[in-house]
C-alpha cells in the first residue's frame, strides 16, 4: 500500500503574514515528506471559504513544490474541472510537469459549492457531466493531439496545448464525496479514484470498490490509461506516541473540522436546508457523534499499533493507496514527528 500526503487547509488566518506562514509549513512538510518516500503530495482547490484560503490555485502551489523536491509526486487533489478550461488545464499542469521532470497528477472534481461558482455561473448546473466529458478531452491535449476550439471570432480553429510535458501519459483520478454513481464513472472513465473513509463504513466502502473495479475490468480501452486502477482513500491521520496522545491533540482540531463542514455544507445555495436549520446544540451533538464514529472507523488517529491495524484494514478493503489529511489543527512540529512515525509503520508494511 502507498502513502501519501494531503493538505486540506484548516486555517482561519486572515493576514498576508498567517497565509505565508501557511506556505511555508506547507513546503517544510513536502520537503520532509520527500525525504521520508512517501509516495506524492496532494493539494486542493478552495475558493471563498473559511478553510483552505491558501488553496485557490493547485497548479501555482504544485510549482513551487515541485521545485524543492525531487522524488515525490506532485498531484492535485482536487481540481474543479467544471471551473476551468480544459485546455488551461493542460498548459498548467504541463509546466507543472516539467518543473518536476514527470511527477504531476490531478483528481478531477464535479465541484459541490454554489459560491465556488462565481468563477463559473453558467457551469453550475451541469457541472457533472461537463467533468466527465473533459476528463476524456484532457487527455487528447496531454498527448498533443490538435483540438477544434472556437477562437475570440467564434470561429473553429485547431491548437495544441504548450508546452509539451515530460511524461507521456496523465494520471487522472475522479474525486467522489460517496455517491456510488461517480465511483462506477470512473470505472468506466478508466480514471483512478479518490474517496474518502469519513461518513462512510467499511460495507459500504467496500461494495463501491467493487462496483469500480468491475466497471473498470468492463470498459474498453482509452487514451492513456492503465490496465488497473487506483483506488486512493482520503484519512485524517496522526500517528502519536500512543492513544492517549493521539487523542489528546486531535480531538479539538477533528471537532473544528466536522464544524466547519457543517458551515460551509449550511452556507450551500444548493443545498437541502437541513445544515442550516441546525441549532448550535444539535450542530455540536451530529459533530460530537461523527467524531466519535470516524475514530471507531476510518482514521488513523492513534498509537502506531492502532494506526497499523487501521492501514491493514484498509489494504484488505481493497485499498491501492492513503492519502492522509495532516494538516488539520496541529503544531507543524506535530504533523513532522506523526509523519515520522508514519514512515516507519509504512516500511512495515511494505517489507
Amino acid at each position: 500500500m502507498e502513502l501519501s500526503v494531503m493538505f486540506f487547509g484548516a486555517d482561519d488566518c486572515d493576514s498576508g503574514a498567517g497565509h505565508a506562514a501557511k506556505y511555508d509549513d506547507i513546503l517544510e512538510i513536502t520537503r520532509v515528506a520527500d525525504s521520508l518516500g512517501f509516495t506524492a503530495v496532494w493539494t486542493p482547490e478552495r475558493h471563498f471559504q473559511q478553510v483552505g484560503q491558501v488553496f485557490p490555485s493547485p497548479p501555482v502551489l504544485s510549482a513551487a513544490l515541485a521545485a524543492v523536491t525531487d522524488r515525490i509526486a506532485v498531484r492535485a487533489g482536487s481540481v474543479v474541472l467544471p471551473l476551468h478550461h480544459p485546455l488551461r488545464v493542460v498548459e498548467d499542469w504541463s509546466v507543472v510537469d516539467n518543473l518536476s521532470r514527470g511527477r504531476t497528477g490531478i483528481s478531477v472534481a464535479t465541484g459541490w459549492h454554489s459560491t465556488d461558482f462565481v468563477l463559473a455561473p453558467d457551469r453550475y448546473a451541469d457541472r457533472r457531466q461537463r467533468a466527465l466529458a473533459d476528463i476524456t478531452l484532457l487527455r487528447r491535449l496531454w498527448a498533443g493531439e490538435a483540438v477544434e476550439l472556437p477562437d475570440g471570432t467564434g470561429r473553429p480553429v485547431a491548437v495544441r496545448p504548450q508546452p509539451r510535458p515530460v511524461s507521456p501519459r496523465f494520471p487522472i483520478w475522479l474525486t467522489t464525496s460517496g455517491s456510488p454513481e461517480t465511483w462506477t464513472a470512473a470505472g468506466g472513465l478508466r480514471t483512478n479514484v479518490l474517496g474518502a473513509t469519513i461518513g462512510q463504513t467499511r460495507e459500504e466502502l467496500a461494495e463501491k470498490i467493487r462496483r469500480y473495479r468491475a466497471a473498470y475490468q468492463a470498459a474498453p480501452e482509452q487514451l492513456g490509461t492503465t490496465d488497473r486502477g487506483t483506488v486512493t482513500l482520503m484519512a485524517h491521520t496522526y500517528v502519536g506516541t500512543d492513544d492517549a496522545e493521539a487523542s489528546r491533540l486531535t480531538s479539538g482540531p477533528l471537532r473544528a473540522y466536522l464544524r466547519s463542514y457543517v458551515a460551509q455544507t449550511a452556507a450551500n445555495r444548493a443545498g437541502d436546508g437541513r445544515a442550516a436549520a441546525l441549532t448550535a446544540e444539535q450542530t455540536d451533538a451530529l459533530v460530537e457523534f461523527a467524531r466519535q464514529r470516524y475514530l471507531g472507523w476510518g482514521s488513523l488517529l492513534g498509537s502506531p499499533d492502532t494506526c497499523r491495524r487501521s492501514l491493514l484494514d484498509l489494504r484488505d478493503l481493497g485499498c491501492d493507496e492513503v492519502a492522509c489529511f495532516v494538516d488539520f489543527g496541529l503544531d507543524r512540529s506535530d504533523i513532522l514527528a506523526g509523519l515520522r512515525r508514519l514512515a516507519e509503520l509504512r516500511k512495515d508494511l511494505t517489507a
